[in-house]
């Protein structure tokens, strides 16, 4: 439960730092003294926006930071999901700069503002007076009956076939669309894949092409000039072949007076066996070589049909020819399975929808049985508050098409006359009833979540007399049972029934405007309420009156 509440900075609050006790605790002021300010600062823990301009006039920025004692929720799992430090008290802390960023933390550890919101969820719920408007949301119908069913398991179960059920309709869409503009393109692609395949392609070819074409376009001056090699080495008269054979011999001969002579011999006679080899070599491929116009004329032509595809389709080597090639029998493949896998798709959408509808049947059937029970303690909650002749009924229908939260439809019906006719309770309820309507729900609902603290910010709006008693009642008894329950409130008979009265209210300078709260004594209670009860002059009988509602 909340401990106490630091501000700094934030609006027309200098510096506030204000304890909370345990109970039913009251808060009262003038209209405009800061009350929805605090409220404001809460909201900032509990994960909502920022905005600079709540920043206090020249400071830079604002901090709020509040104490919580969570030692009796078994919160633990919480902090170890998300690997926090647990402590018994709990300190949640918001600053908010000036340049329009924004820090939280968990015990003094940086956080999210996601982590915040949700941890701020577990420990307090503020209710303000635009959340009646909830009640015409069926959301809100939906989470009541949801909470008081127990059935987090089942929803979570639920909400995960959904999701993949949503998902494999994508999927379906998705691939149904791609098969429709597949269709379209497959005689395209079908006549690129034959206009390919029929060209008969390999790897490397071209290179080997474009030589050969060179070879056959230049063969007369290919031949020439190996013959003139060939007769330079081996002609028999003057050719070097003869020339460096008397070389060798006359080393030869010489190498038994001169023995440097028997070196060179080696030397002449390697040398004379590679021209030799060489020679024939030239003189083989001299004989193959031969002028062939229609072989260039086919080498030409192939090469040409290797251009144009090339060019056609923006790729410089066949490789990228060979690998256009796969692509597109592979889309022709697709195209051609693609009904295989839409029916096979459209199988598991169906059975997906079935587990949907099973497991939506069995929310259906909790919440059903919840929804007696609303029905039951709204409508024991609503006659003590004035409304002897309260008919309240929950109303489920089914919905067109499985929603995230189900197939369930939910409406609120009321009728505060005996014989009146059930409506949407937002239609027919004034805004008293729907007071005392949402108090008799949040008490519904605190028993079953066990929410630390709850906020009830002027929920007394539209009531006086018996029916605010009987509303302190209510708030009181929730405050109970290791429960905080504190109530912003106009009215003296709610304020007096608080184990603990806080006032809010502004002090003025010559510069500034500054907005305070503090804890009353028990002579400032009677005074307050009194004020409450007669407005700004106190009398005998007021202050008479407020004790007798304190029971002093």
């Amino acid at each position: 439960m909340l401990r106490s509440l630091y501000i700094q900075n934030y609006a027309l609050i200098e510096k506030l730092d204000i304890d909370f006790s345990s109970g039913f605790s009251v808060i009262t002021g003038e209209t405009g003294a800061g009350k929805s300010i605090i409220l404001g600062a809460i909201g900032l823990l509990l994960g909502q926006r920022a905005d600079v301009k709540s920043i206090r006039i020249g400071a830079s920025k604002c901090v709020i930071e509040a104490r919580f004692d969570i030692s009796a929720y078994g919160m633990r799992p919480f902090f170890d999901d998300n690997e926090l430090e647990y402590e018994d008290e709990c300190i949640l802390r918001r600053e908010v700069y000036s340049s329009g960023k924004s820090r939280a933390f968990i015990n003094d550890t940086p956080a999210s503002l996601g982590q915040m919101k949700e941890l701020g969820e577990q420990l307090i719920d503020v209710h303000s007076q635009h959340q009646n408007l909830l009640l015409n949301k069926e959301g809100f119908q939906l989470n009541v009956l949801d909470i008081l069913s127990h059935n987090e398991k089942d929803l979570d179960v639920y909400q995960a076939l959904y999701k993949e059920w949503k998902q494999a309709q994508q999927d379906l869409e998705d691939l149904l669309a791609h098969a429709e503009q597949d269709k379209s393109d497959e005689d395209f692609i079908r006549f690129q894949l034959e206009q390919l395949e029929e060209a008969h392609l390999l790897a490397g070819e071209q290179e080997e092409l474009e030589q050969e074409a060179d070879t056959l376009s230049h063969a007369e001056d290919i031949k020439a000039g190996l013959y003139r090699v060939n007769q330079t080495l081996y002609s028999d008269e003057g050719g070097l072949l003869a020339g460096l054979k008397d070389c060798l011999n006359t080393m030869l001969g010489l190498q038994k007076v001169y023995v440097p002579a028997g070196e060179f011999a080696e030397r002449l006679e390697s040398t004379y066996i590679e021209l030799k080899d060489i020679s024939q070599e030239v003189s083989d491929r001299e004989e193959e070589i031969e002028f062939n116009p229609a072989r260039l004329e086919e080498v030409n032509e192939r090469l040409n049909l290797i251009y144009t595809l090339q060019q056609k389709h923006r790729v410089t080597t066949v490789e990228g020819l060979l690998s256009l090639a796969e692509e597109y029998a592979a889309k022709l493949s697709a195209i051609t399975s693609s009904e295989e896998n839409i029916e096979e798709l459209k199988t598991r959408c169906d059975s997906l929808y079935n587990k949907v509808k099973s497991q939506a049947a069995i929310l259906t059937k909790s919440r059903t049985l919840a929804a007696h029970e609303v029905e039951k303690q709204m409508a024991a909650r609503l006659m003590p508050l004035g409304m002897p002749n309260v008919r309240f009924q929950v109303e489920i229908g089914v919905r067109k098409e499985p929603g995230v939260h189900g197939a369930d439809t939910v409406n609120f019906l009321f009728s505060a006359n005996k014989n009146g006719t059930l409506q949407s309770i937002s239609s027919v309820a004034s805004g008293g009833e729907i007071a005392r309507v949402m108090l008799s729900i949040k008490a519904m609902i605190a028993g079953a979540v066990k929410l630390p603290t709850i906020v009830f910010d002027e929920i007394d709006t539209g009531v006086s007399g018996e029916i605010a008693d009987r509303m302190a009642d209510i708030m009181q008894e929730m405050g109970e049972s290791d429960r905080q329950v504190i109530s912003i409130t106009h009215l003296p008979q709610i304020a007096a029934r608080g184990c603990a009265h806080y006032k809010v209210y502004k002090q003025d300078n010559e510069t500034e405007t500054n907005s305070h709260i503090r804890r009353l004594t028990d002579q400032e209670r009677v005074e307050e309420i009194a004020h409450m009860l007669s407005g700004a002059t106190l009398t005998e009988a007021a202050l008479n009156n407020a004790k007798a509602l304190l029971g002093l």
